[in-house]
């Protein structure tokens, strides 16, 4: 991993990432206008793993990682957030909440891997746990209201994405963690599952109904989550991070909420009450402490 500062075809991947995750809760959204959440996991995971794993040779790694990382992540993550979603959490909001995953990881790391916190670590968790009860406050009922149910539903998607990335983590210690295959394999895991909850709480017909009236809008929402937010975007991230240390890449993630609520207000509409923004402005706050504490403690304790 080298030390050098980003080149430009670099910091253009960067940036790319940062423009397709912060477009994704918009997609999203359009996604879940022709499609319940179920259906939606069951044909995005669909696309993302059986075009490719005639050619993607098999993970060299234990099948309970494939399996758990499927789980958490497909399952998990994206059965919540598209819950949540559905139930009245914003997109602009949901880009913003699932950035906790980095505390719940944080939170998640010590008693299972033996990771300790660090001292700014937990000052940045703490300002994220304020941000977060200040969104949660500003909930309403009205149109285009971010929803309690949607907020803490999208909170359990970023727990989820946390339990996912101790999964990948483990399976990284490995040695023979490579990550195109690895995506491409676990996302085979939730495409039943997904199958079995849209039948069980839609009921054949319905599920039919939505398949038979599956138009371009849902088709290409289907596309985009699949290929580009889930293919593309995590074999560029992956690949920055294989060239670069951590602490050049990372922050790159803290403008993924920011494209988010700007495409939320660009295309949706969404207009965050000032509750809302302070919130965010407390969680992106702590995010910031979260990635950088460590260089100003590191010199306040040098001086």
């Amino acid at each position: 991993m080298t030390a050098t500062a980003l080149s430009r075809g670099d910091l253009l991947r960067a940036l790319a990432v940062v423009v397709i995750w912060g477009l994704n809760f918009v997609v999203m959204k359009w996604g879940l206008q022709g499609l319940s959440p179920m259906l939606l996991g069951a044909l995005r995971f669909m696309a993302a793993s059986l075009p490719f794993v005639l050619f993607v040779p098999r993970p060299a790694l234990p099948w309970r990682y494939v399996v758990g990382y499927g789980l958490a992540q497909g399952l998990g993550q994206f059965g919540f957030l598209f819950l949540g979603l559905q139930l009245g959490m914003t997109a602009g909001m949901a880009s913003v909440v699932m950035q906790t995953q980095a505390f719940f990881t944080l939170l998640l790391a010590a008693p299972l891997l033996g990771e300790r916190a660090r001292p700014w670590q937990w000052c940045g968790l703490l300002l994220a746990l304020g941000g977060l009860m200040a969104i949660g406050l500003a909930h309403g009922e009205g149109p285009g209201q971010m929803t309690l149910a949607g907020f803490v539903l999208t909170l359990s998607a970023a727990f989820m994405w946390a339990v996912s990335n101790l999964v990948a983590r483990r399976a990284a210690q490995g040695g023979a963690y490579a990550p195109f295959p690895f995506i491409v394999w676990s996302s085979l895991v939730p495409i039943v599952p997904f199958w079995v909850l849209a039948l069980l709480t839609e009921g054949a017909p319905a599920v039919g109904a939505q398949l038979r009236a599956l138009n371009a809008v849902s088709l290409l929402a289907v596309l985009y989550l699949a290929l580009l937010a889930t293919l593309l975007a995590y074999t560029l991230w992956t690949q920055l991070l294989q060239r670069h240390a951590a602490g050049r890449v990372t922050p790159f993630s803290l403008l993924v909420p920011v494209a988010g609520l700007w495409a939320a207000h660009a295309f949706l509409g969404e207009a965050p009450t000032p509750l809302q923004w302070a919130g965010a402005g407390a969680v992106l706050c702590g995010l910031v402490v979260n990635q950088a504490g460590g260089r100003l403690w590191g010199q306040r304790r040098g001086s």
